[in-house]
């Protein structure tokens, strides 16, 4: 983001803490710590032991001394969405960083396609305020929309220009989706489709913030693979609602909620379409269920497991049987219903399965190591006598992304 950066070093109060290891660690990140000769302020704390806090308050202080940092609180305010949500009694509710101006109860502001006259504010304790000057973070109830975290915001004149704005940047984020998507004709999707080579996990995701919905997409998009590819659809803020449901259907995805329910009708559509839907609490349980998910597109890998060789000592011709290899197990043991491959002076002659295995003349399932046998193979009865016999079984195992 090109922005300064204050570094706390946590959970130095731990035995095995090694603050300068990380200090190390971090150049390889392109952050140089001051004590290397670098800009990068480092500061070791712990958030159980409240040590280190107020040198925390200071190093910031320290680096907005630095970059002088100024704001002039009698214009217009504007600033930054820092996080976003859908909350049930109040609506849309945007907590928002002043950078310049003064923030006023009853102002009209945008942020990005969203926009509303400030009903409420509230700080960071939950405590009903008029008025937010530069740096200061407050919660503002009375937006339209939910805005996305990372966008700025700015007082406007009227809720009329406001809602100008708004719609003018929503028919400019549609333009150019309209006009670079390509038409396929049913030749290029089936001509698509034969190719193959790499799967789509379609997801649906639905979370409490827009801060969540960011965090979790990137996560998840990050498990792409050249083989599998995951793409989110469809992401938004709020509880999985019937036309997550209906979207999902229509595009054979699944439905990923973090830290938020289905309502009832969601719930009844995801049980009569045959949806499925995740709903989790904790971001590493989701990342590795997907990552499962993913892994189950893919065609299980197939291995080989070899059994045991068998030497052939003599040959037998039976009527209407064939040839019979009299072999000695030196290696490992033969099964019966194994398959089988002929080698010849380490060359494959030939890949099929058993036709019989005996000992003496009974019909066994298995010979061991060291023991002698008769093995007949199916279909073929060019064996002779110095070959190699191996019995091998092809083992399926889940795809791993």
């Amino acid at each position: 983001a090109g922005v300064p950066i204050v570094v706390a070093v946590n959970k130095v109060d731990l035995p095995d803490a090694q603050p300068s290891q990380v200090r190390q660690r971090l150049m390889e990140h392109g952050l140089v710590p001051e004590e290397f000769g670098g800009e990068t302020l480092c500061v070791e704390v712990s958030a159980v032991k409240k040590t280190g806090l107020d040198a925390l308050l200071e190093a910031v202080a320290l680096q907005s001394e630095l970059l002088e940092l100024k704001a002039d609180p009698t214009v217009r305010a504007q600033g930054v969405v820092i996080e976003a949500k859908l909350d049930k009694g109040r609506g849309p509710t945007a907590t928002v960083l002043v950078q310049e101006g003064t923030l006023q109860r009853g102002d009209s502001v945008v942020a990005g396609t969203a926009f509303g006259r400030v009903r409420a504010m509230q700080d960071e304790h939950g405590a009903d305020v008029k008025e937010a000057l530069p740096s200061r973070p407050v919660q503002v109830v009375g937006l339209t929309a939910v805005p996305e975290a990372g966008q700025g915001f700015h007082a406007v004149e009227s809720e009329r220009e406001a809602k100008q704005i708004a719609e003018h940047r929503r028919a400019e984020r549609r333009r150019p989706v309209a006009e670079t998507r390509p038409r396929l004709s049913l030749d290029e999707i089936f001509a698509r489709a034969e190719e193959g080579g790499t799967y789509e996990l379609p997801v649906v995701l639905k979370a409490d913030t827009h801060g969540s919905v960011e965090a979790v997409s990137d996560t998840l998009q990050k498990l792409s693979t050249d083989a599998v590819k995951l793409n989110v659809i469809h992401s938004g803020v709020g509880a999985v609602s019937e036309s997550d449901v209906m979207l999902a259907k229509a595009s054979e995805a699944i439905i990923i909620g973090f830290h938020v329910r289905p309502d009832p009708a969601a719930r009844r559509a995801a049980e009569s379409q045959a949806v499925e839907m995740r709903l989790y609490q904790i971001i590493y349980e989701v990342v590795d269920e997907v990552r499962k998910a993913m892994a189950g597109l893919l065609p299980p890998t197939v291995h080989e497991k070899s059994l045991g060789q068998a030497e052939v000592r003599r040959t037998f011709t039976v009527p209407r049987v064939g040839t019979v290899a009299g072999c000695f197990v030196i290696e490992g043991m033969i099964r019966r219903s194994a398959s089988c491959r002929l080698v010849r002076d380490g060359v494959q002659v030939h890949q099929g399965r058993f036709a019989s295995l005996k000992r003496f003349k009974d019909d066994v399932r298995e010979v061991q190591k060291d023991f002698e046998c008769g093995i007949g193979i199916e279909a073929f009865n060019d064996v002779k006598v110095g070959d190699v016999i191996e019995a091998f079984e092809l083992e399926e195992k889940p795809a791993e992304l």
